[in-house]
Parts: C-alpha cells; structure tokens; sequence
C-alpha cells in the first residue's frame, strides 16, 4: 500500500493498480461533517475524487444536500422542493452532532466562484450524484443545471440511479463526464437472489451506454465474487470504470472487504473515511472474515446504502 497517511488521501496503489478514493460527501476524515465548501475546494486542489449530492429546490435550481429535508443537516426546516435559493443561502450548515457551523449551504450554482479561487488539479473530479429521477426535471432545472456546470464541465461527473435523468442532464451539458448507478430500484437485490450477474451487466449496459463509470454497492461485488462472478471485470471488458460503495467505517474489521476490492482491481472506492482507509493495514486479519459478505449470503437482504 503506497499511500502515505500523512499526506493527501488521493488513492491506494495495490497489485500494480490504482484505486482512487473517493471523498463521500466531501469527507476527508470520519468525523468531517458533509458538504462543507472548504473541504470541497481543498479536494479539487489536491487532485481528489470528490461526491456530492443533488436535490432540486423550489427555484428549480440544486443544492448540494444528501436529504429532501434541510432539518437535520442545517439550521432551516422544511422541504428543500419548497424552499427558495435565497432562503438556502442563508442556511448553515450543522456538524456531526449538530452543532451550527461556519460553513454556508451550497448551490450547484455557487461552485464555479467557489473554484474561481481554486488552483484546480488537473485531475480533480468532482461527482455529482443526483438523488432524483427524469419526473422530477423540467426544462428550466436541465437549463440551470448545463449553465452551472458549463464552466468546468470536464471536472464533474455526474451520477443518478436513473438512467433517463443522466441522459437528459449530461445530454444539456456538453463537456461533463457520465457515471450510472444500476444497483437502484431494487436490481441489486435481484442480482443477488437470483445469481444472474451477466444479465445485471447487460442491463446496465444498455440504460445508459455512455456511462464512463459505474457505481457498485460493494456487497452486490462481493456477493458476485463469493458465486465465482467477477463483476469488475465484467464491466472493465466494456471499458467502463467501476466505484465500489460506501465505505462507511474504516478498522480491522473492513480490512477482508477492502483488500478484496483491491484484488479484484475496483477503480475508486466512495469511502466517509479516506484518511483512515489510506493508512489501513492490509496485512492485518479482521476478526471473523468479511462481516459483509457473511451477512449478504445469509439474508439476502440489506439496509439503506448511498454512493
């Protein structure tokens, strides 16, 4: 493992591969709050991967928020659908035990004066994760959204677990990268119960060929992996980049999984704690093996995830 964990956690080298880590929500460390503008603008400095979330508000415009309600991540309440851009501008946003912060809520629109201070890394990517679908676009929310993006297009990629959605938006924004979840509306489950991996892959596919990324649910990988089924490598011979996600927490106990997911040659892994994986200790034995992959094969079921 190359990464120093005194320096920026960017990737991990293993096996002669790269494995970007990707800074979920705009995490550097386990107990950095989400969405922070300057976390985000010292990701795009340093050359990270970085993810976001979209939620479009009543001005038909996006902020970058993981929930549909501003109550608990910021100092307003209600609906983020119903709630003005002026009115979110004004929001700050709360820590992990709720504590105001010195730090605004952000606008999709606000990110190109963000990074206009910025000396952007060439490499710099930053995701932006659309919690929607296509029902809940209309023409003026497409034509804010190209217009927010336009000025550094090739630095974001976007992602939706609607394929109609991605079509729509990155078809408005010419320059922006394309990802595509298929694990959504229960596909992963499916693929699990059912085994039929080759089918999941080919579906995938074929909802949004231009996908340059896919993003995974590592227990779906590793799932596919315990049944002999290379999922990675399945989308690697259709020149598609594969993200592994979440990592949530990062110990001894994630090292089976992680080390697993390097093997199998994942493209970036979304993790809350990339300072901590960066500096994991591949070579220690988790108790108990892979928790994960014990509980997929015994249940078949599975808890909220999000990449």
């Amino acid at each position: 493992m190359s990464a120093d964990s005194t320096s920026a956690p960017l990737y991990v080298d293993f096996d002669g591969h790269r494995t970007m880590l990707k800074w979920h929500r705009g995490r550097r460390r386990a107990d950095d709050p989400a969405f922070t503008a300057s976390r985000i603008a010292e990701g795009m400095r340093l050359g990270a991967s970085i993810e976001v979330d979209l939620v479009i508000h009543a001005d038909r415009g996006f902020a970058i928020l993981h929930d549909r309600v501003v109550d608990h991540a910021t100092t307003g309440t209600g609906a983020i659908s119903a709630l003005p851009a002026a009115y979110l501008r004004g929001l700050s946003l709360r820590d992990n035990h709720g504590r105001a912060l010195d730090e605004p809520v952000l606008l999709l629109e606000d990110l190109t004066e963000l990074f206009s201070t910025v000396d952007i890394a060439p490499l710099s990517l930053l995701q932006l994760d659309f919690k929607e679908d296509d029902a809940a676009l209309d023409p003026r929310a497409v034509d804010i959204f190209a217009h927010s993006v336009e000025p550094l297009a090739s630095h974001y990629i976007l992602s939706c677990g609607d394929a109609a959605a991605v079509t729509r938006l990155t078809s408005a924004a010419p320059g922006i990268r394309i990802g595509y979840d298929p694990c959504h509306h229960g596909a992963a489950d499916a693929a699990i119960r059912s085994g039929d991996f080759e089918g999941f892959v080919a579906r995938a596919l074929a909802a949004s060929p231009d996908a340059e990324m896919v993003y995974l649910e590592n227990r779906l990988i590793l799932a596919a992996d315990r049944r002999g089924f290379d999922l990675v490598d399945a989308f690697h011979r259709h020149d598609r980049l594969v993200d592994g996600y979440t990592v949530t927490r990062v110990g001894p106990r994630s090292v089976p999984d992680v080390r697993r997911l390097l093997e199998l040659r994942v493209d970036q892994i979304t993790t809350d704690d990339p300072e901590g994986l960066a500096a994991l200790d591949l070579d220690a034995a988790g108790p108990g093996g892979s928790r994960l992959v014990r509980w997929v094969r015994r249940s078949g079921r599975r808890g909220p995830s999000d990449v």
